[in-house]
């Protein structure tokens, strides 16, 4: 028997997340994003998304929402673009060549309810070979309840299966790389790198007050959303932000801005090490350092805390 129900209102003005596989995570808590229009010219789209005031691990600090969500958001639109707009089958594997943004933390306070974003996103040097993917940069531009907050820039590229496995060898058995995946080393202390939570902290004390060893908790439910090979990107992006953190961790600053480039992968059995050299300022060049090699370089920039308004303040997050 069937039946039918009269809902007394409009339901295409319902909103909802995306389905969890077109961002390449496995907790439907984890989408960010709620939809999506492409357009006819240019390569450009319209990325709608939905930001929580508290989310498991990336934190509000001094009531304004914490940067490294703006990243993961903008993360979720290559898959999501990817997969959509550019034809690139489930399975294949997106990897970072380059990653930069620069939010205004002005415009990031949190507010009562859920921030609504929309991101502005123009792909440009798009790579097609044989009607496949090839690589292209994204640039992204975002509004946070209508005002812009930040820009983005990632470039990337997309490789098939059965290309990863060819450049992966022997690590790409995700058996075989848990096995001889490191053991966890004691974390910092959670408020020296901005956290509030051991578990969320990825870094380990070092030999020296500027180098610390990354922590690569596998089991992490936000970090290891699902099973890798390597050190995942926002791993490796949460560490340069910590570490920019631990370099000065008497202030209560924020991590305004980051421009990375991904030399290699950084591997899960071996120990890598973080490291600060100050530039100057509030510039800072940070590095992760695996074997003799450098796998990521990044530069940095800090802002000191700016207080929320009286009348801006979310008497829930006080």
């Amino acid at each position: 028997m069937s039946h039918a129900y009269a809902t007394g209102f409009d339901t295409s003005q319902l909103s909802t997340a995306v389905p969890r596989e077109l961002v390449h995570k496995r907790a439907h808590a984890e989408v960010l994003l709620t939809g999506w229009t492409t357009h006819a010219e240019n390569h450009r789209h319209t990325v709608r998304a939905q930001w929580p005031r508290f989310h498991s691990f990336y934190w509000p600090r001094d009531q304004r929402f914490d940067p490294m969500l703006f990243v993961e958001t903008v993360r979720q639109t290559l898959p999501l673009l990817s997969h959509t707009a550019y034809g690139v089958p489930f399975g294949n594997h997106l990897i970072w060549d380059d990653f930069s943004y620069q939010v205004d933390p002005l415009a990031m306070p949190v507010s009562e309810a859920p921030a609504e974003v929309v991101l502005d996103i123009v792909c440009e040097d798009v790579r097609i070979r044989k009607d496949s993917l090839v690589s292209m940069v994204m640039q992204t531009t975002a509004y946070l309840d209508g005002q812009r907050m930040g820009t983005a820039t990632a470039r990337f590229a997309n490789r098939s299966p059965a290309l990863y496995r060819r450049l992966r060898g022997a690590r790409h058995d995700l058996a075989a790389v848990r096995r001889a995946a490191l053991s966890v080393p004691p974390a910092l202390t959670p408020a020296v790198v901005g956290h509030c939570l051991p578990s969320n902290v990825v870094l380990a004390a070092g030999a020296r007050t500027d180098r610390w060893q990354l922590r690569a908790d596998l089991d992490h439910p936000v970090l290891f959303d699902h099973p890798v090979d390597h050190a995942p990107g926002m791993l490796l992006l949460e560490a340069v932000r910590q570490a920019a953190h631990a370099h000065r961790p008497a202030t209560t600053g924020m991590v305004t801005g980051m421009s990375v480039v991904f030399g290699r992968w950084v591997e899960l059995d071996e120990p890598s090490w973080v490291s600060v050299t100050p530039l100057g300022g509030d510039g800072l060049k940070i590095t992760i350092e695996q074997g003799e090699a450098v796998c990521l370089s990044a530069e940095v920039t800090t802002a000191p805390s700016t207080p929320v308004s009286s009348a801006e303040r979310v008497p829930a997050l006080t």
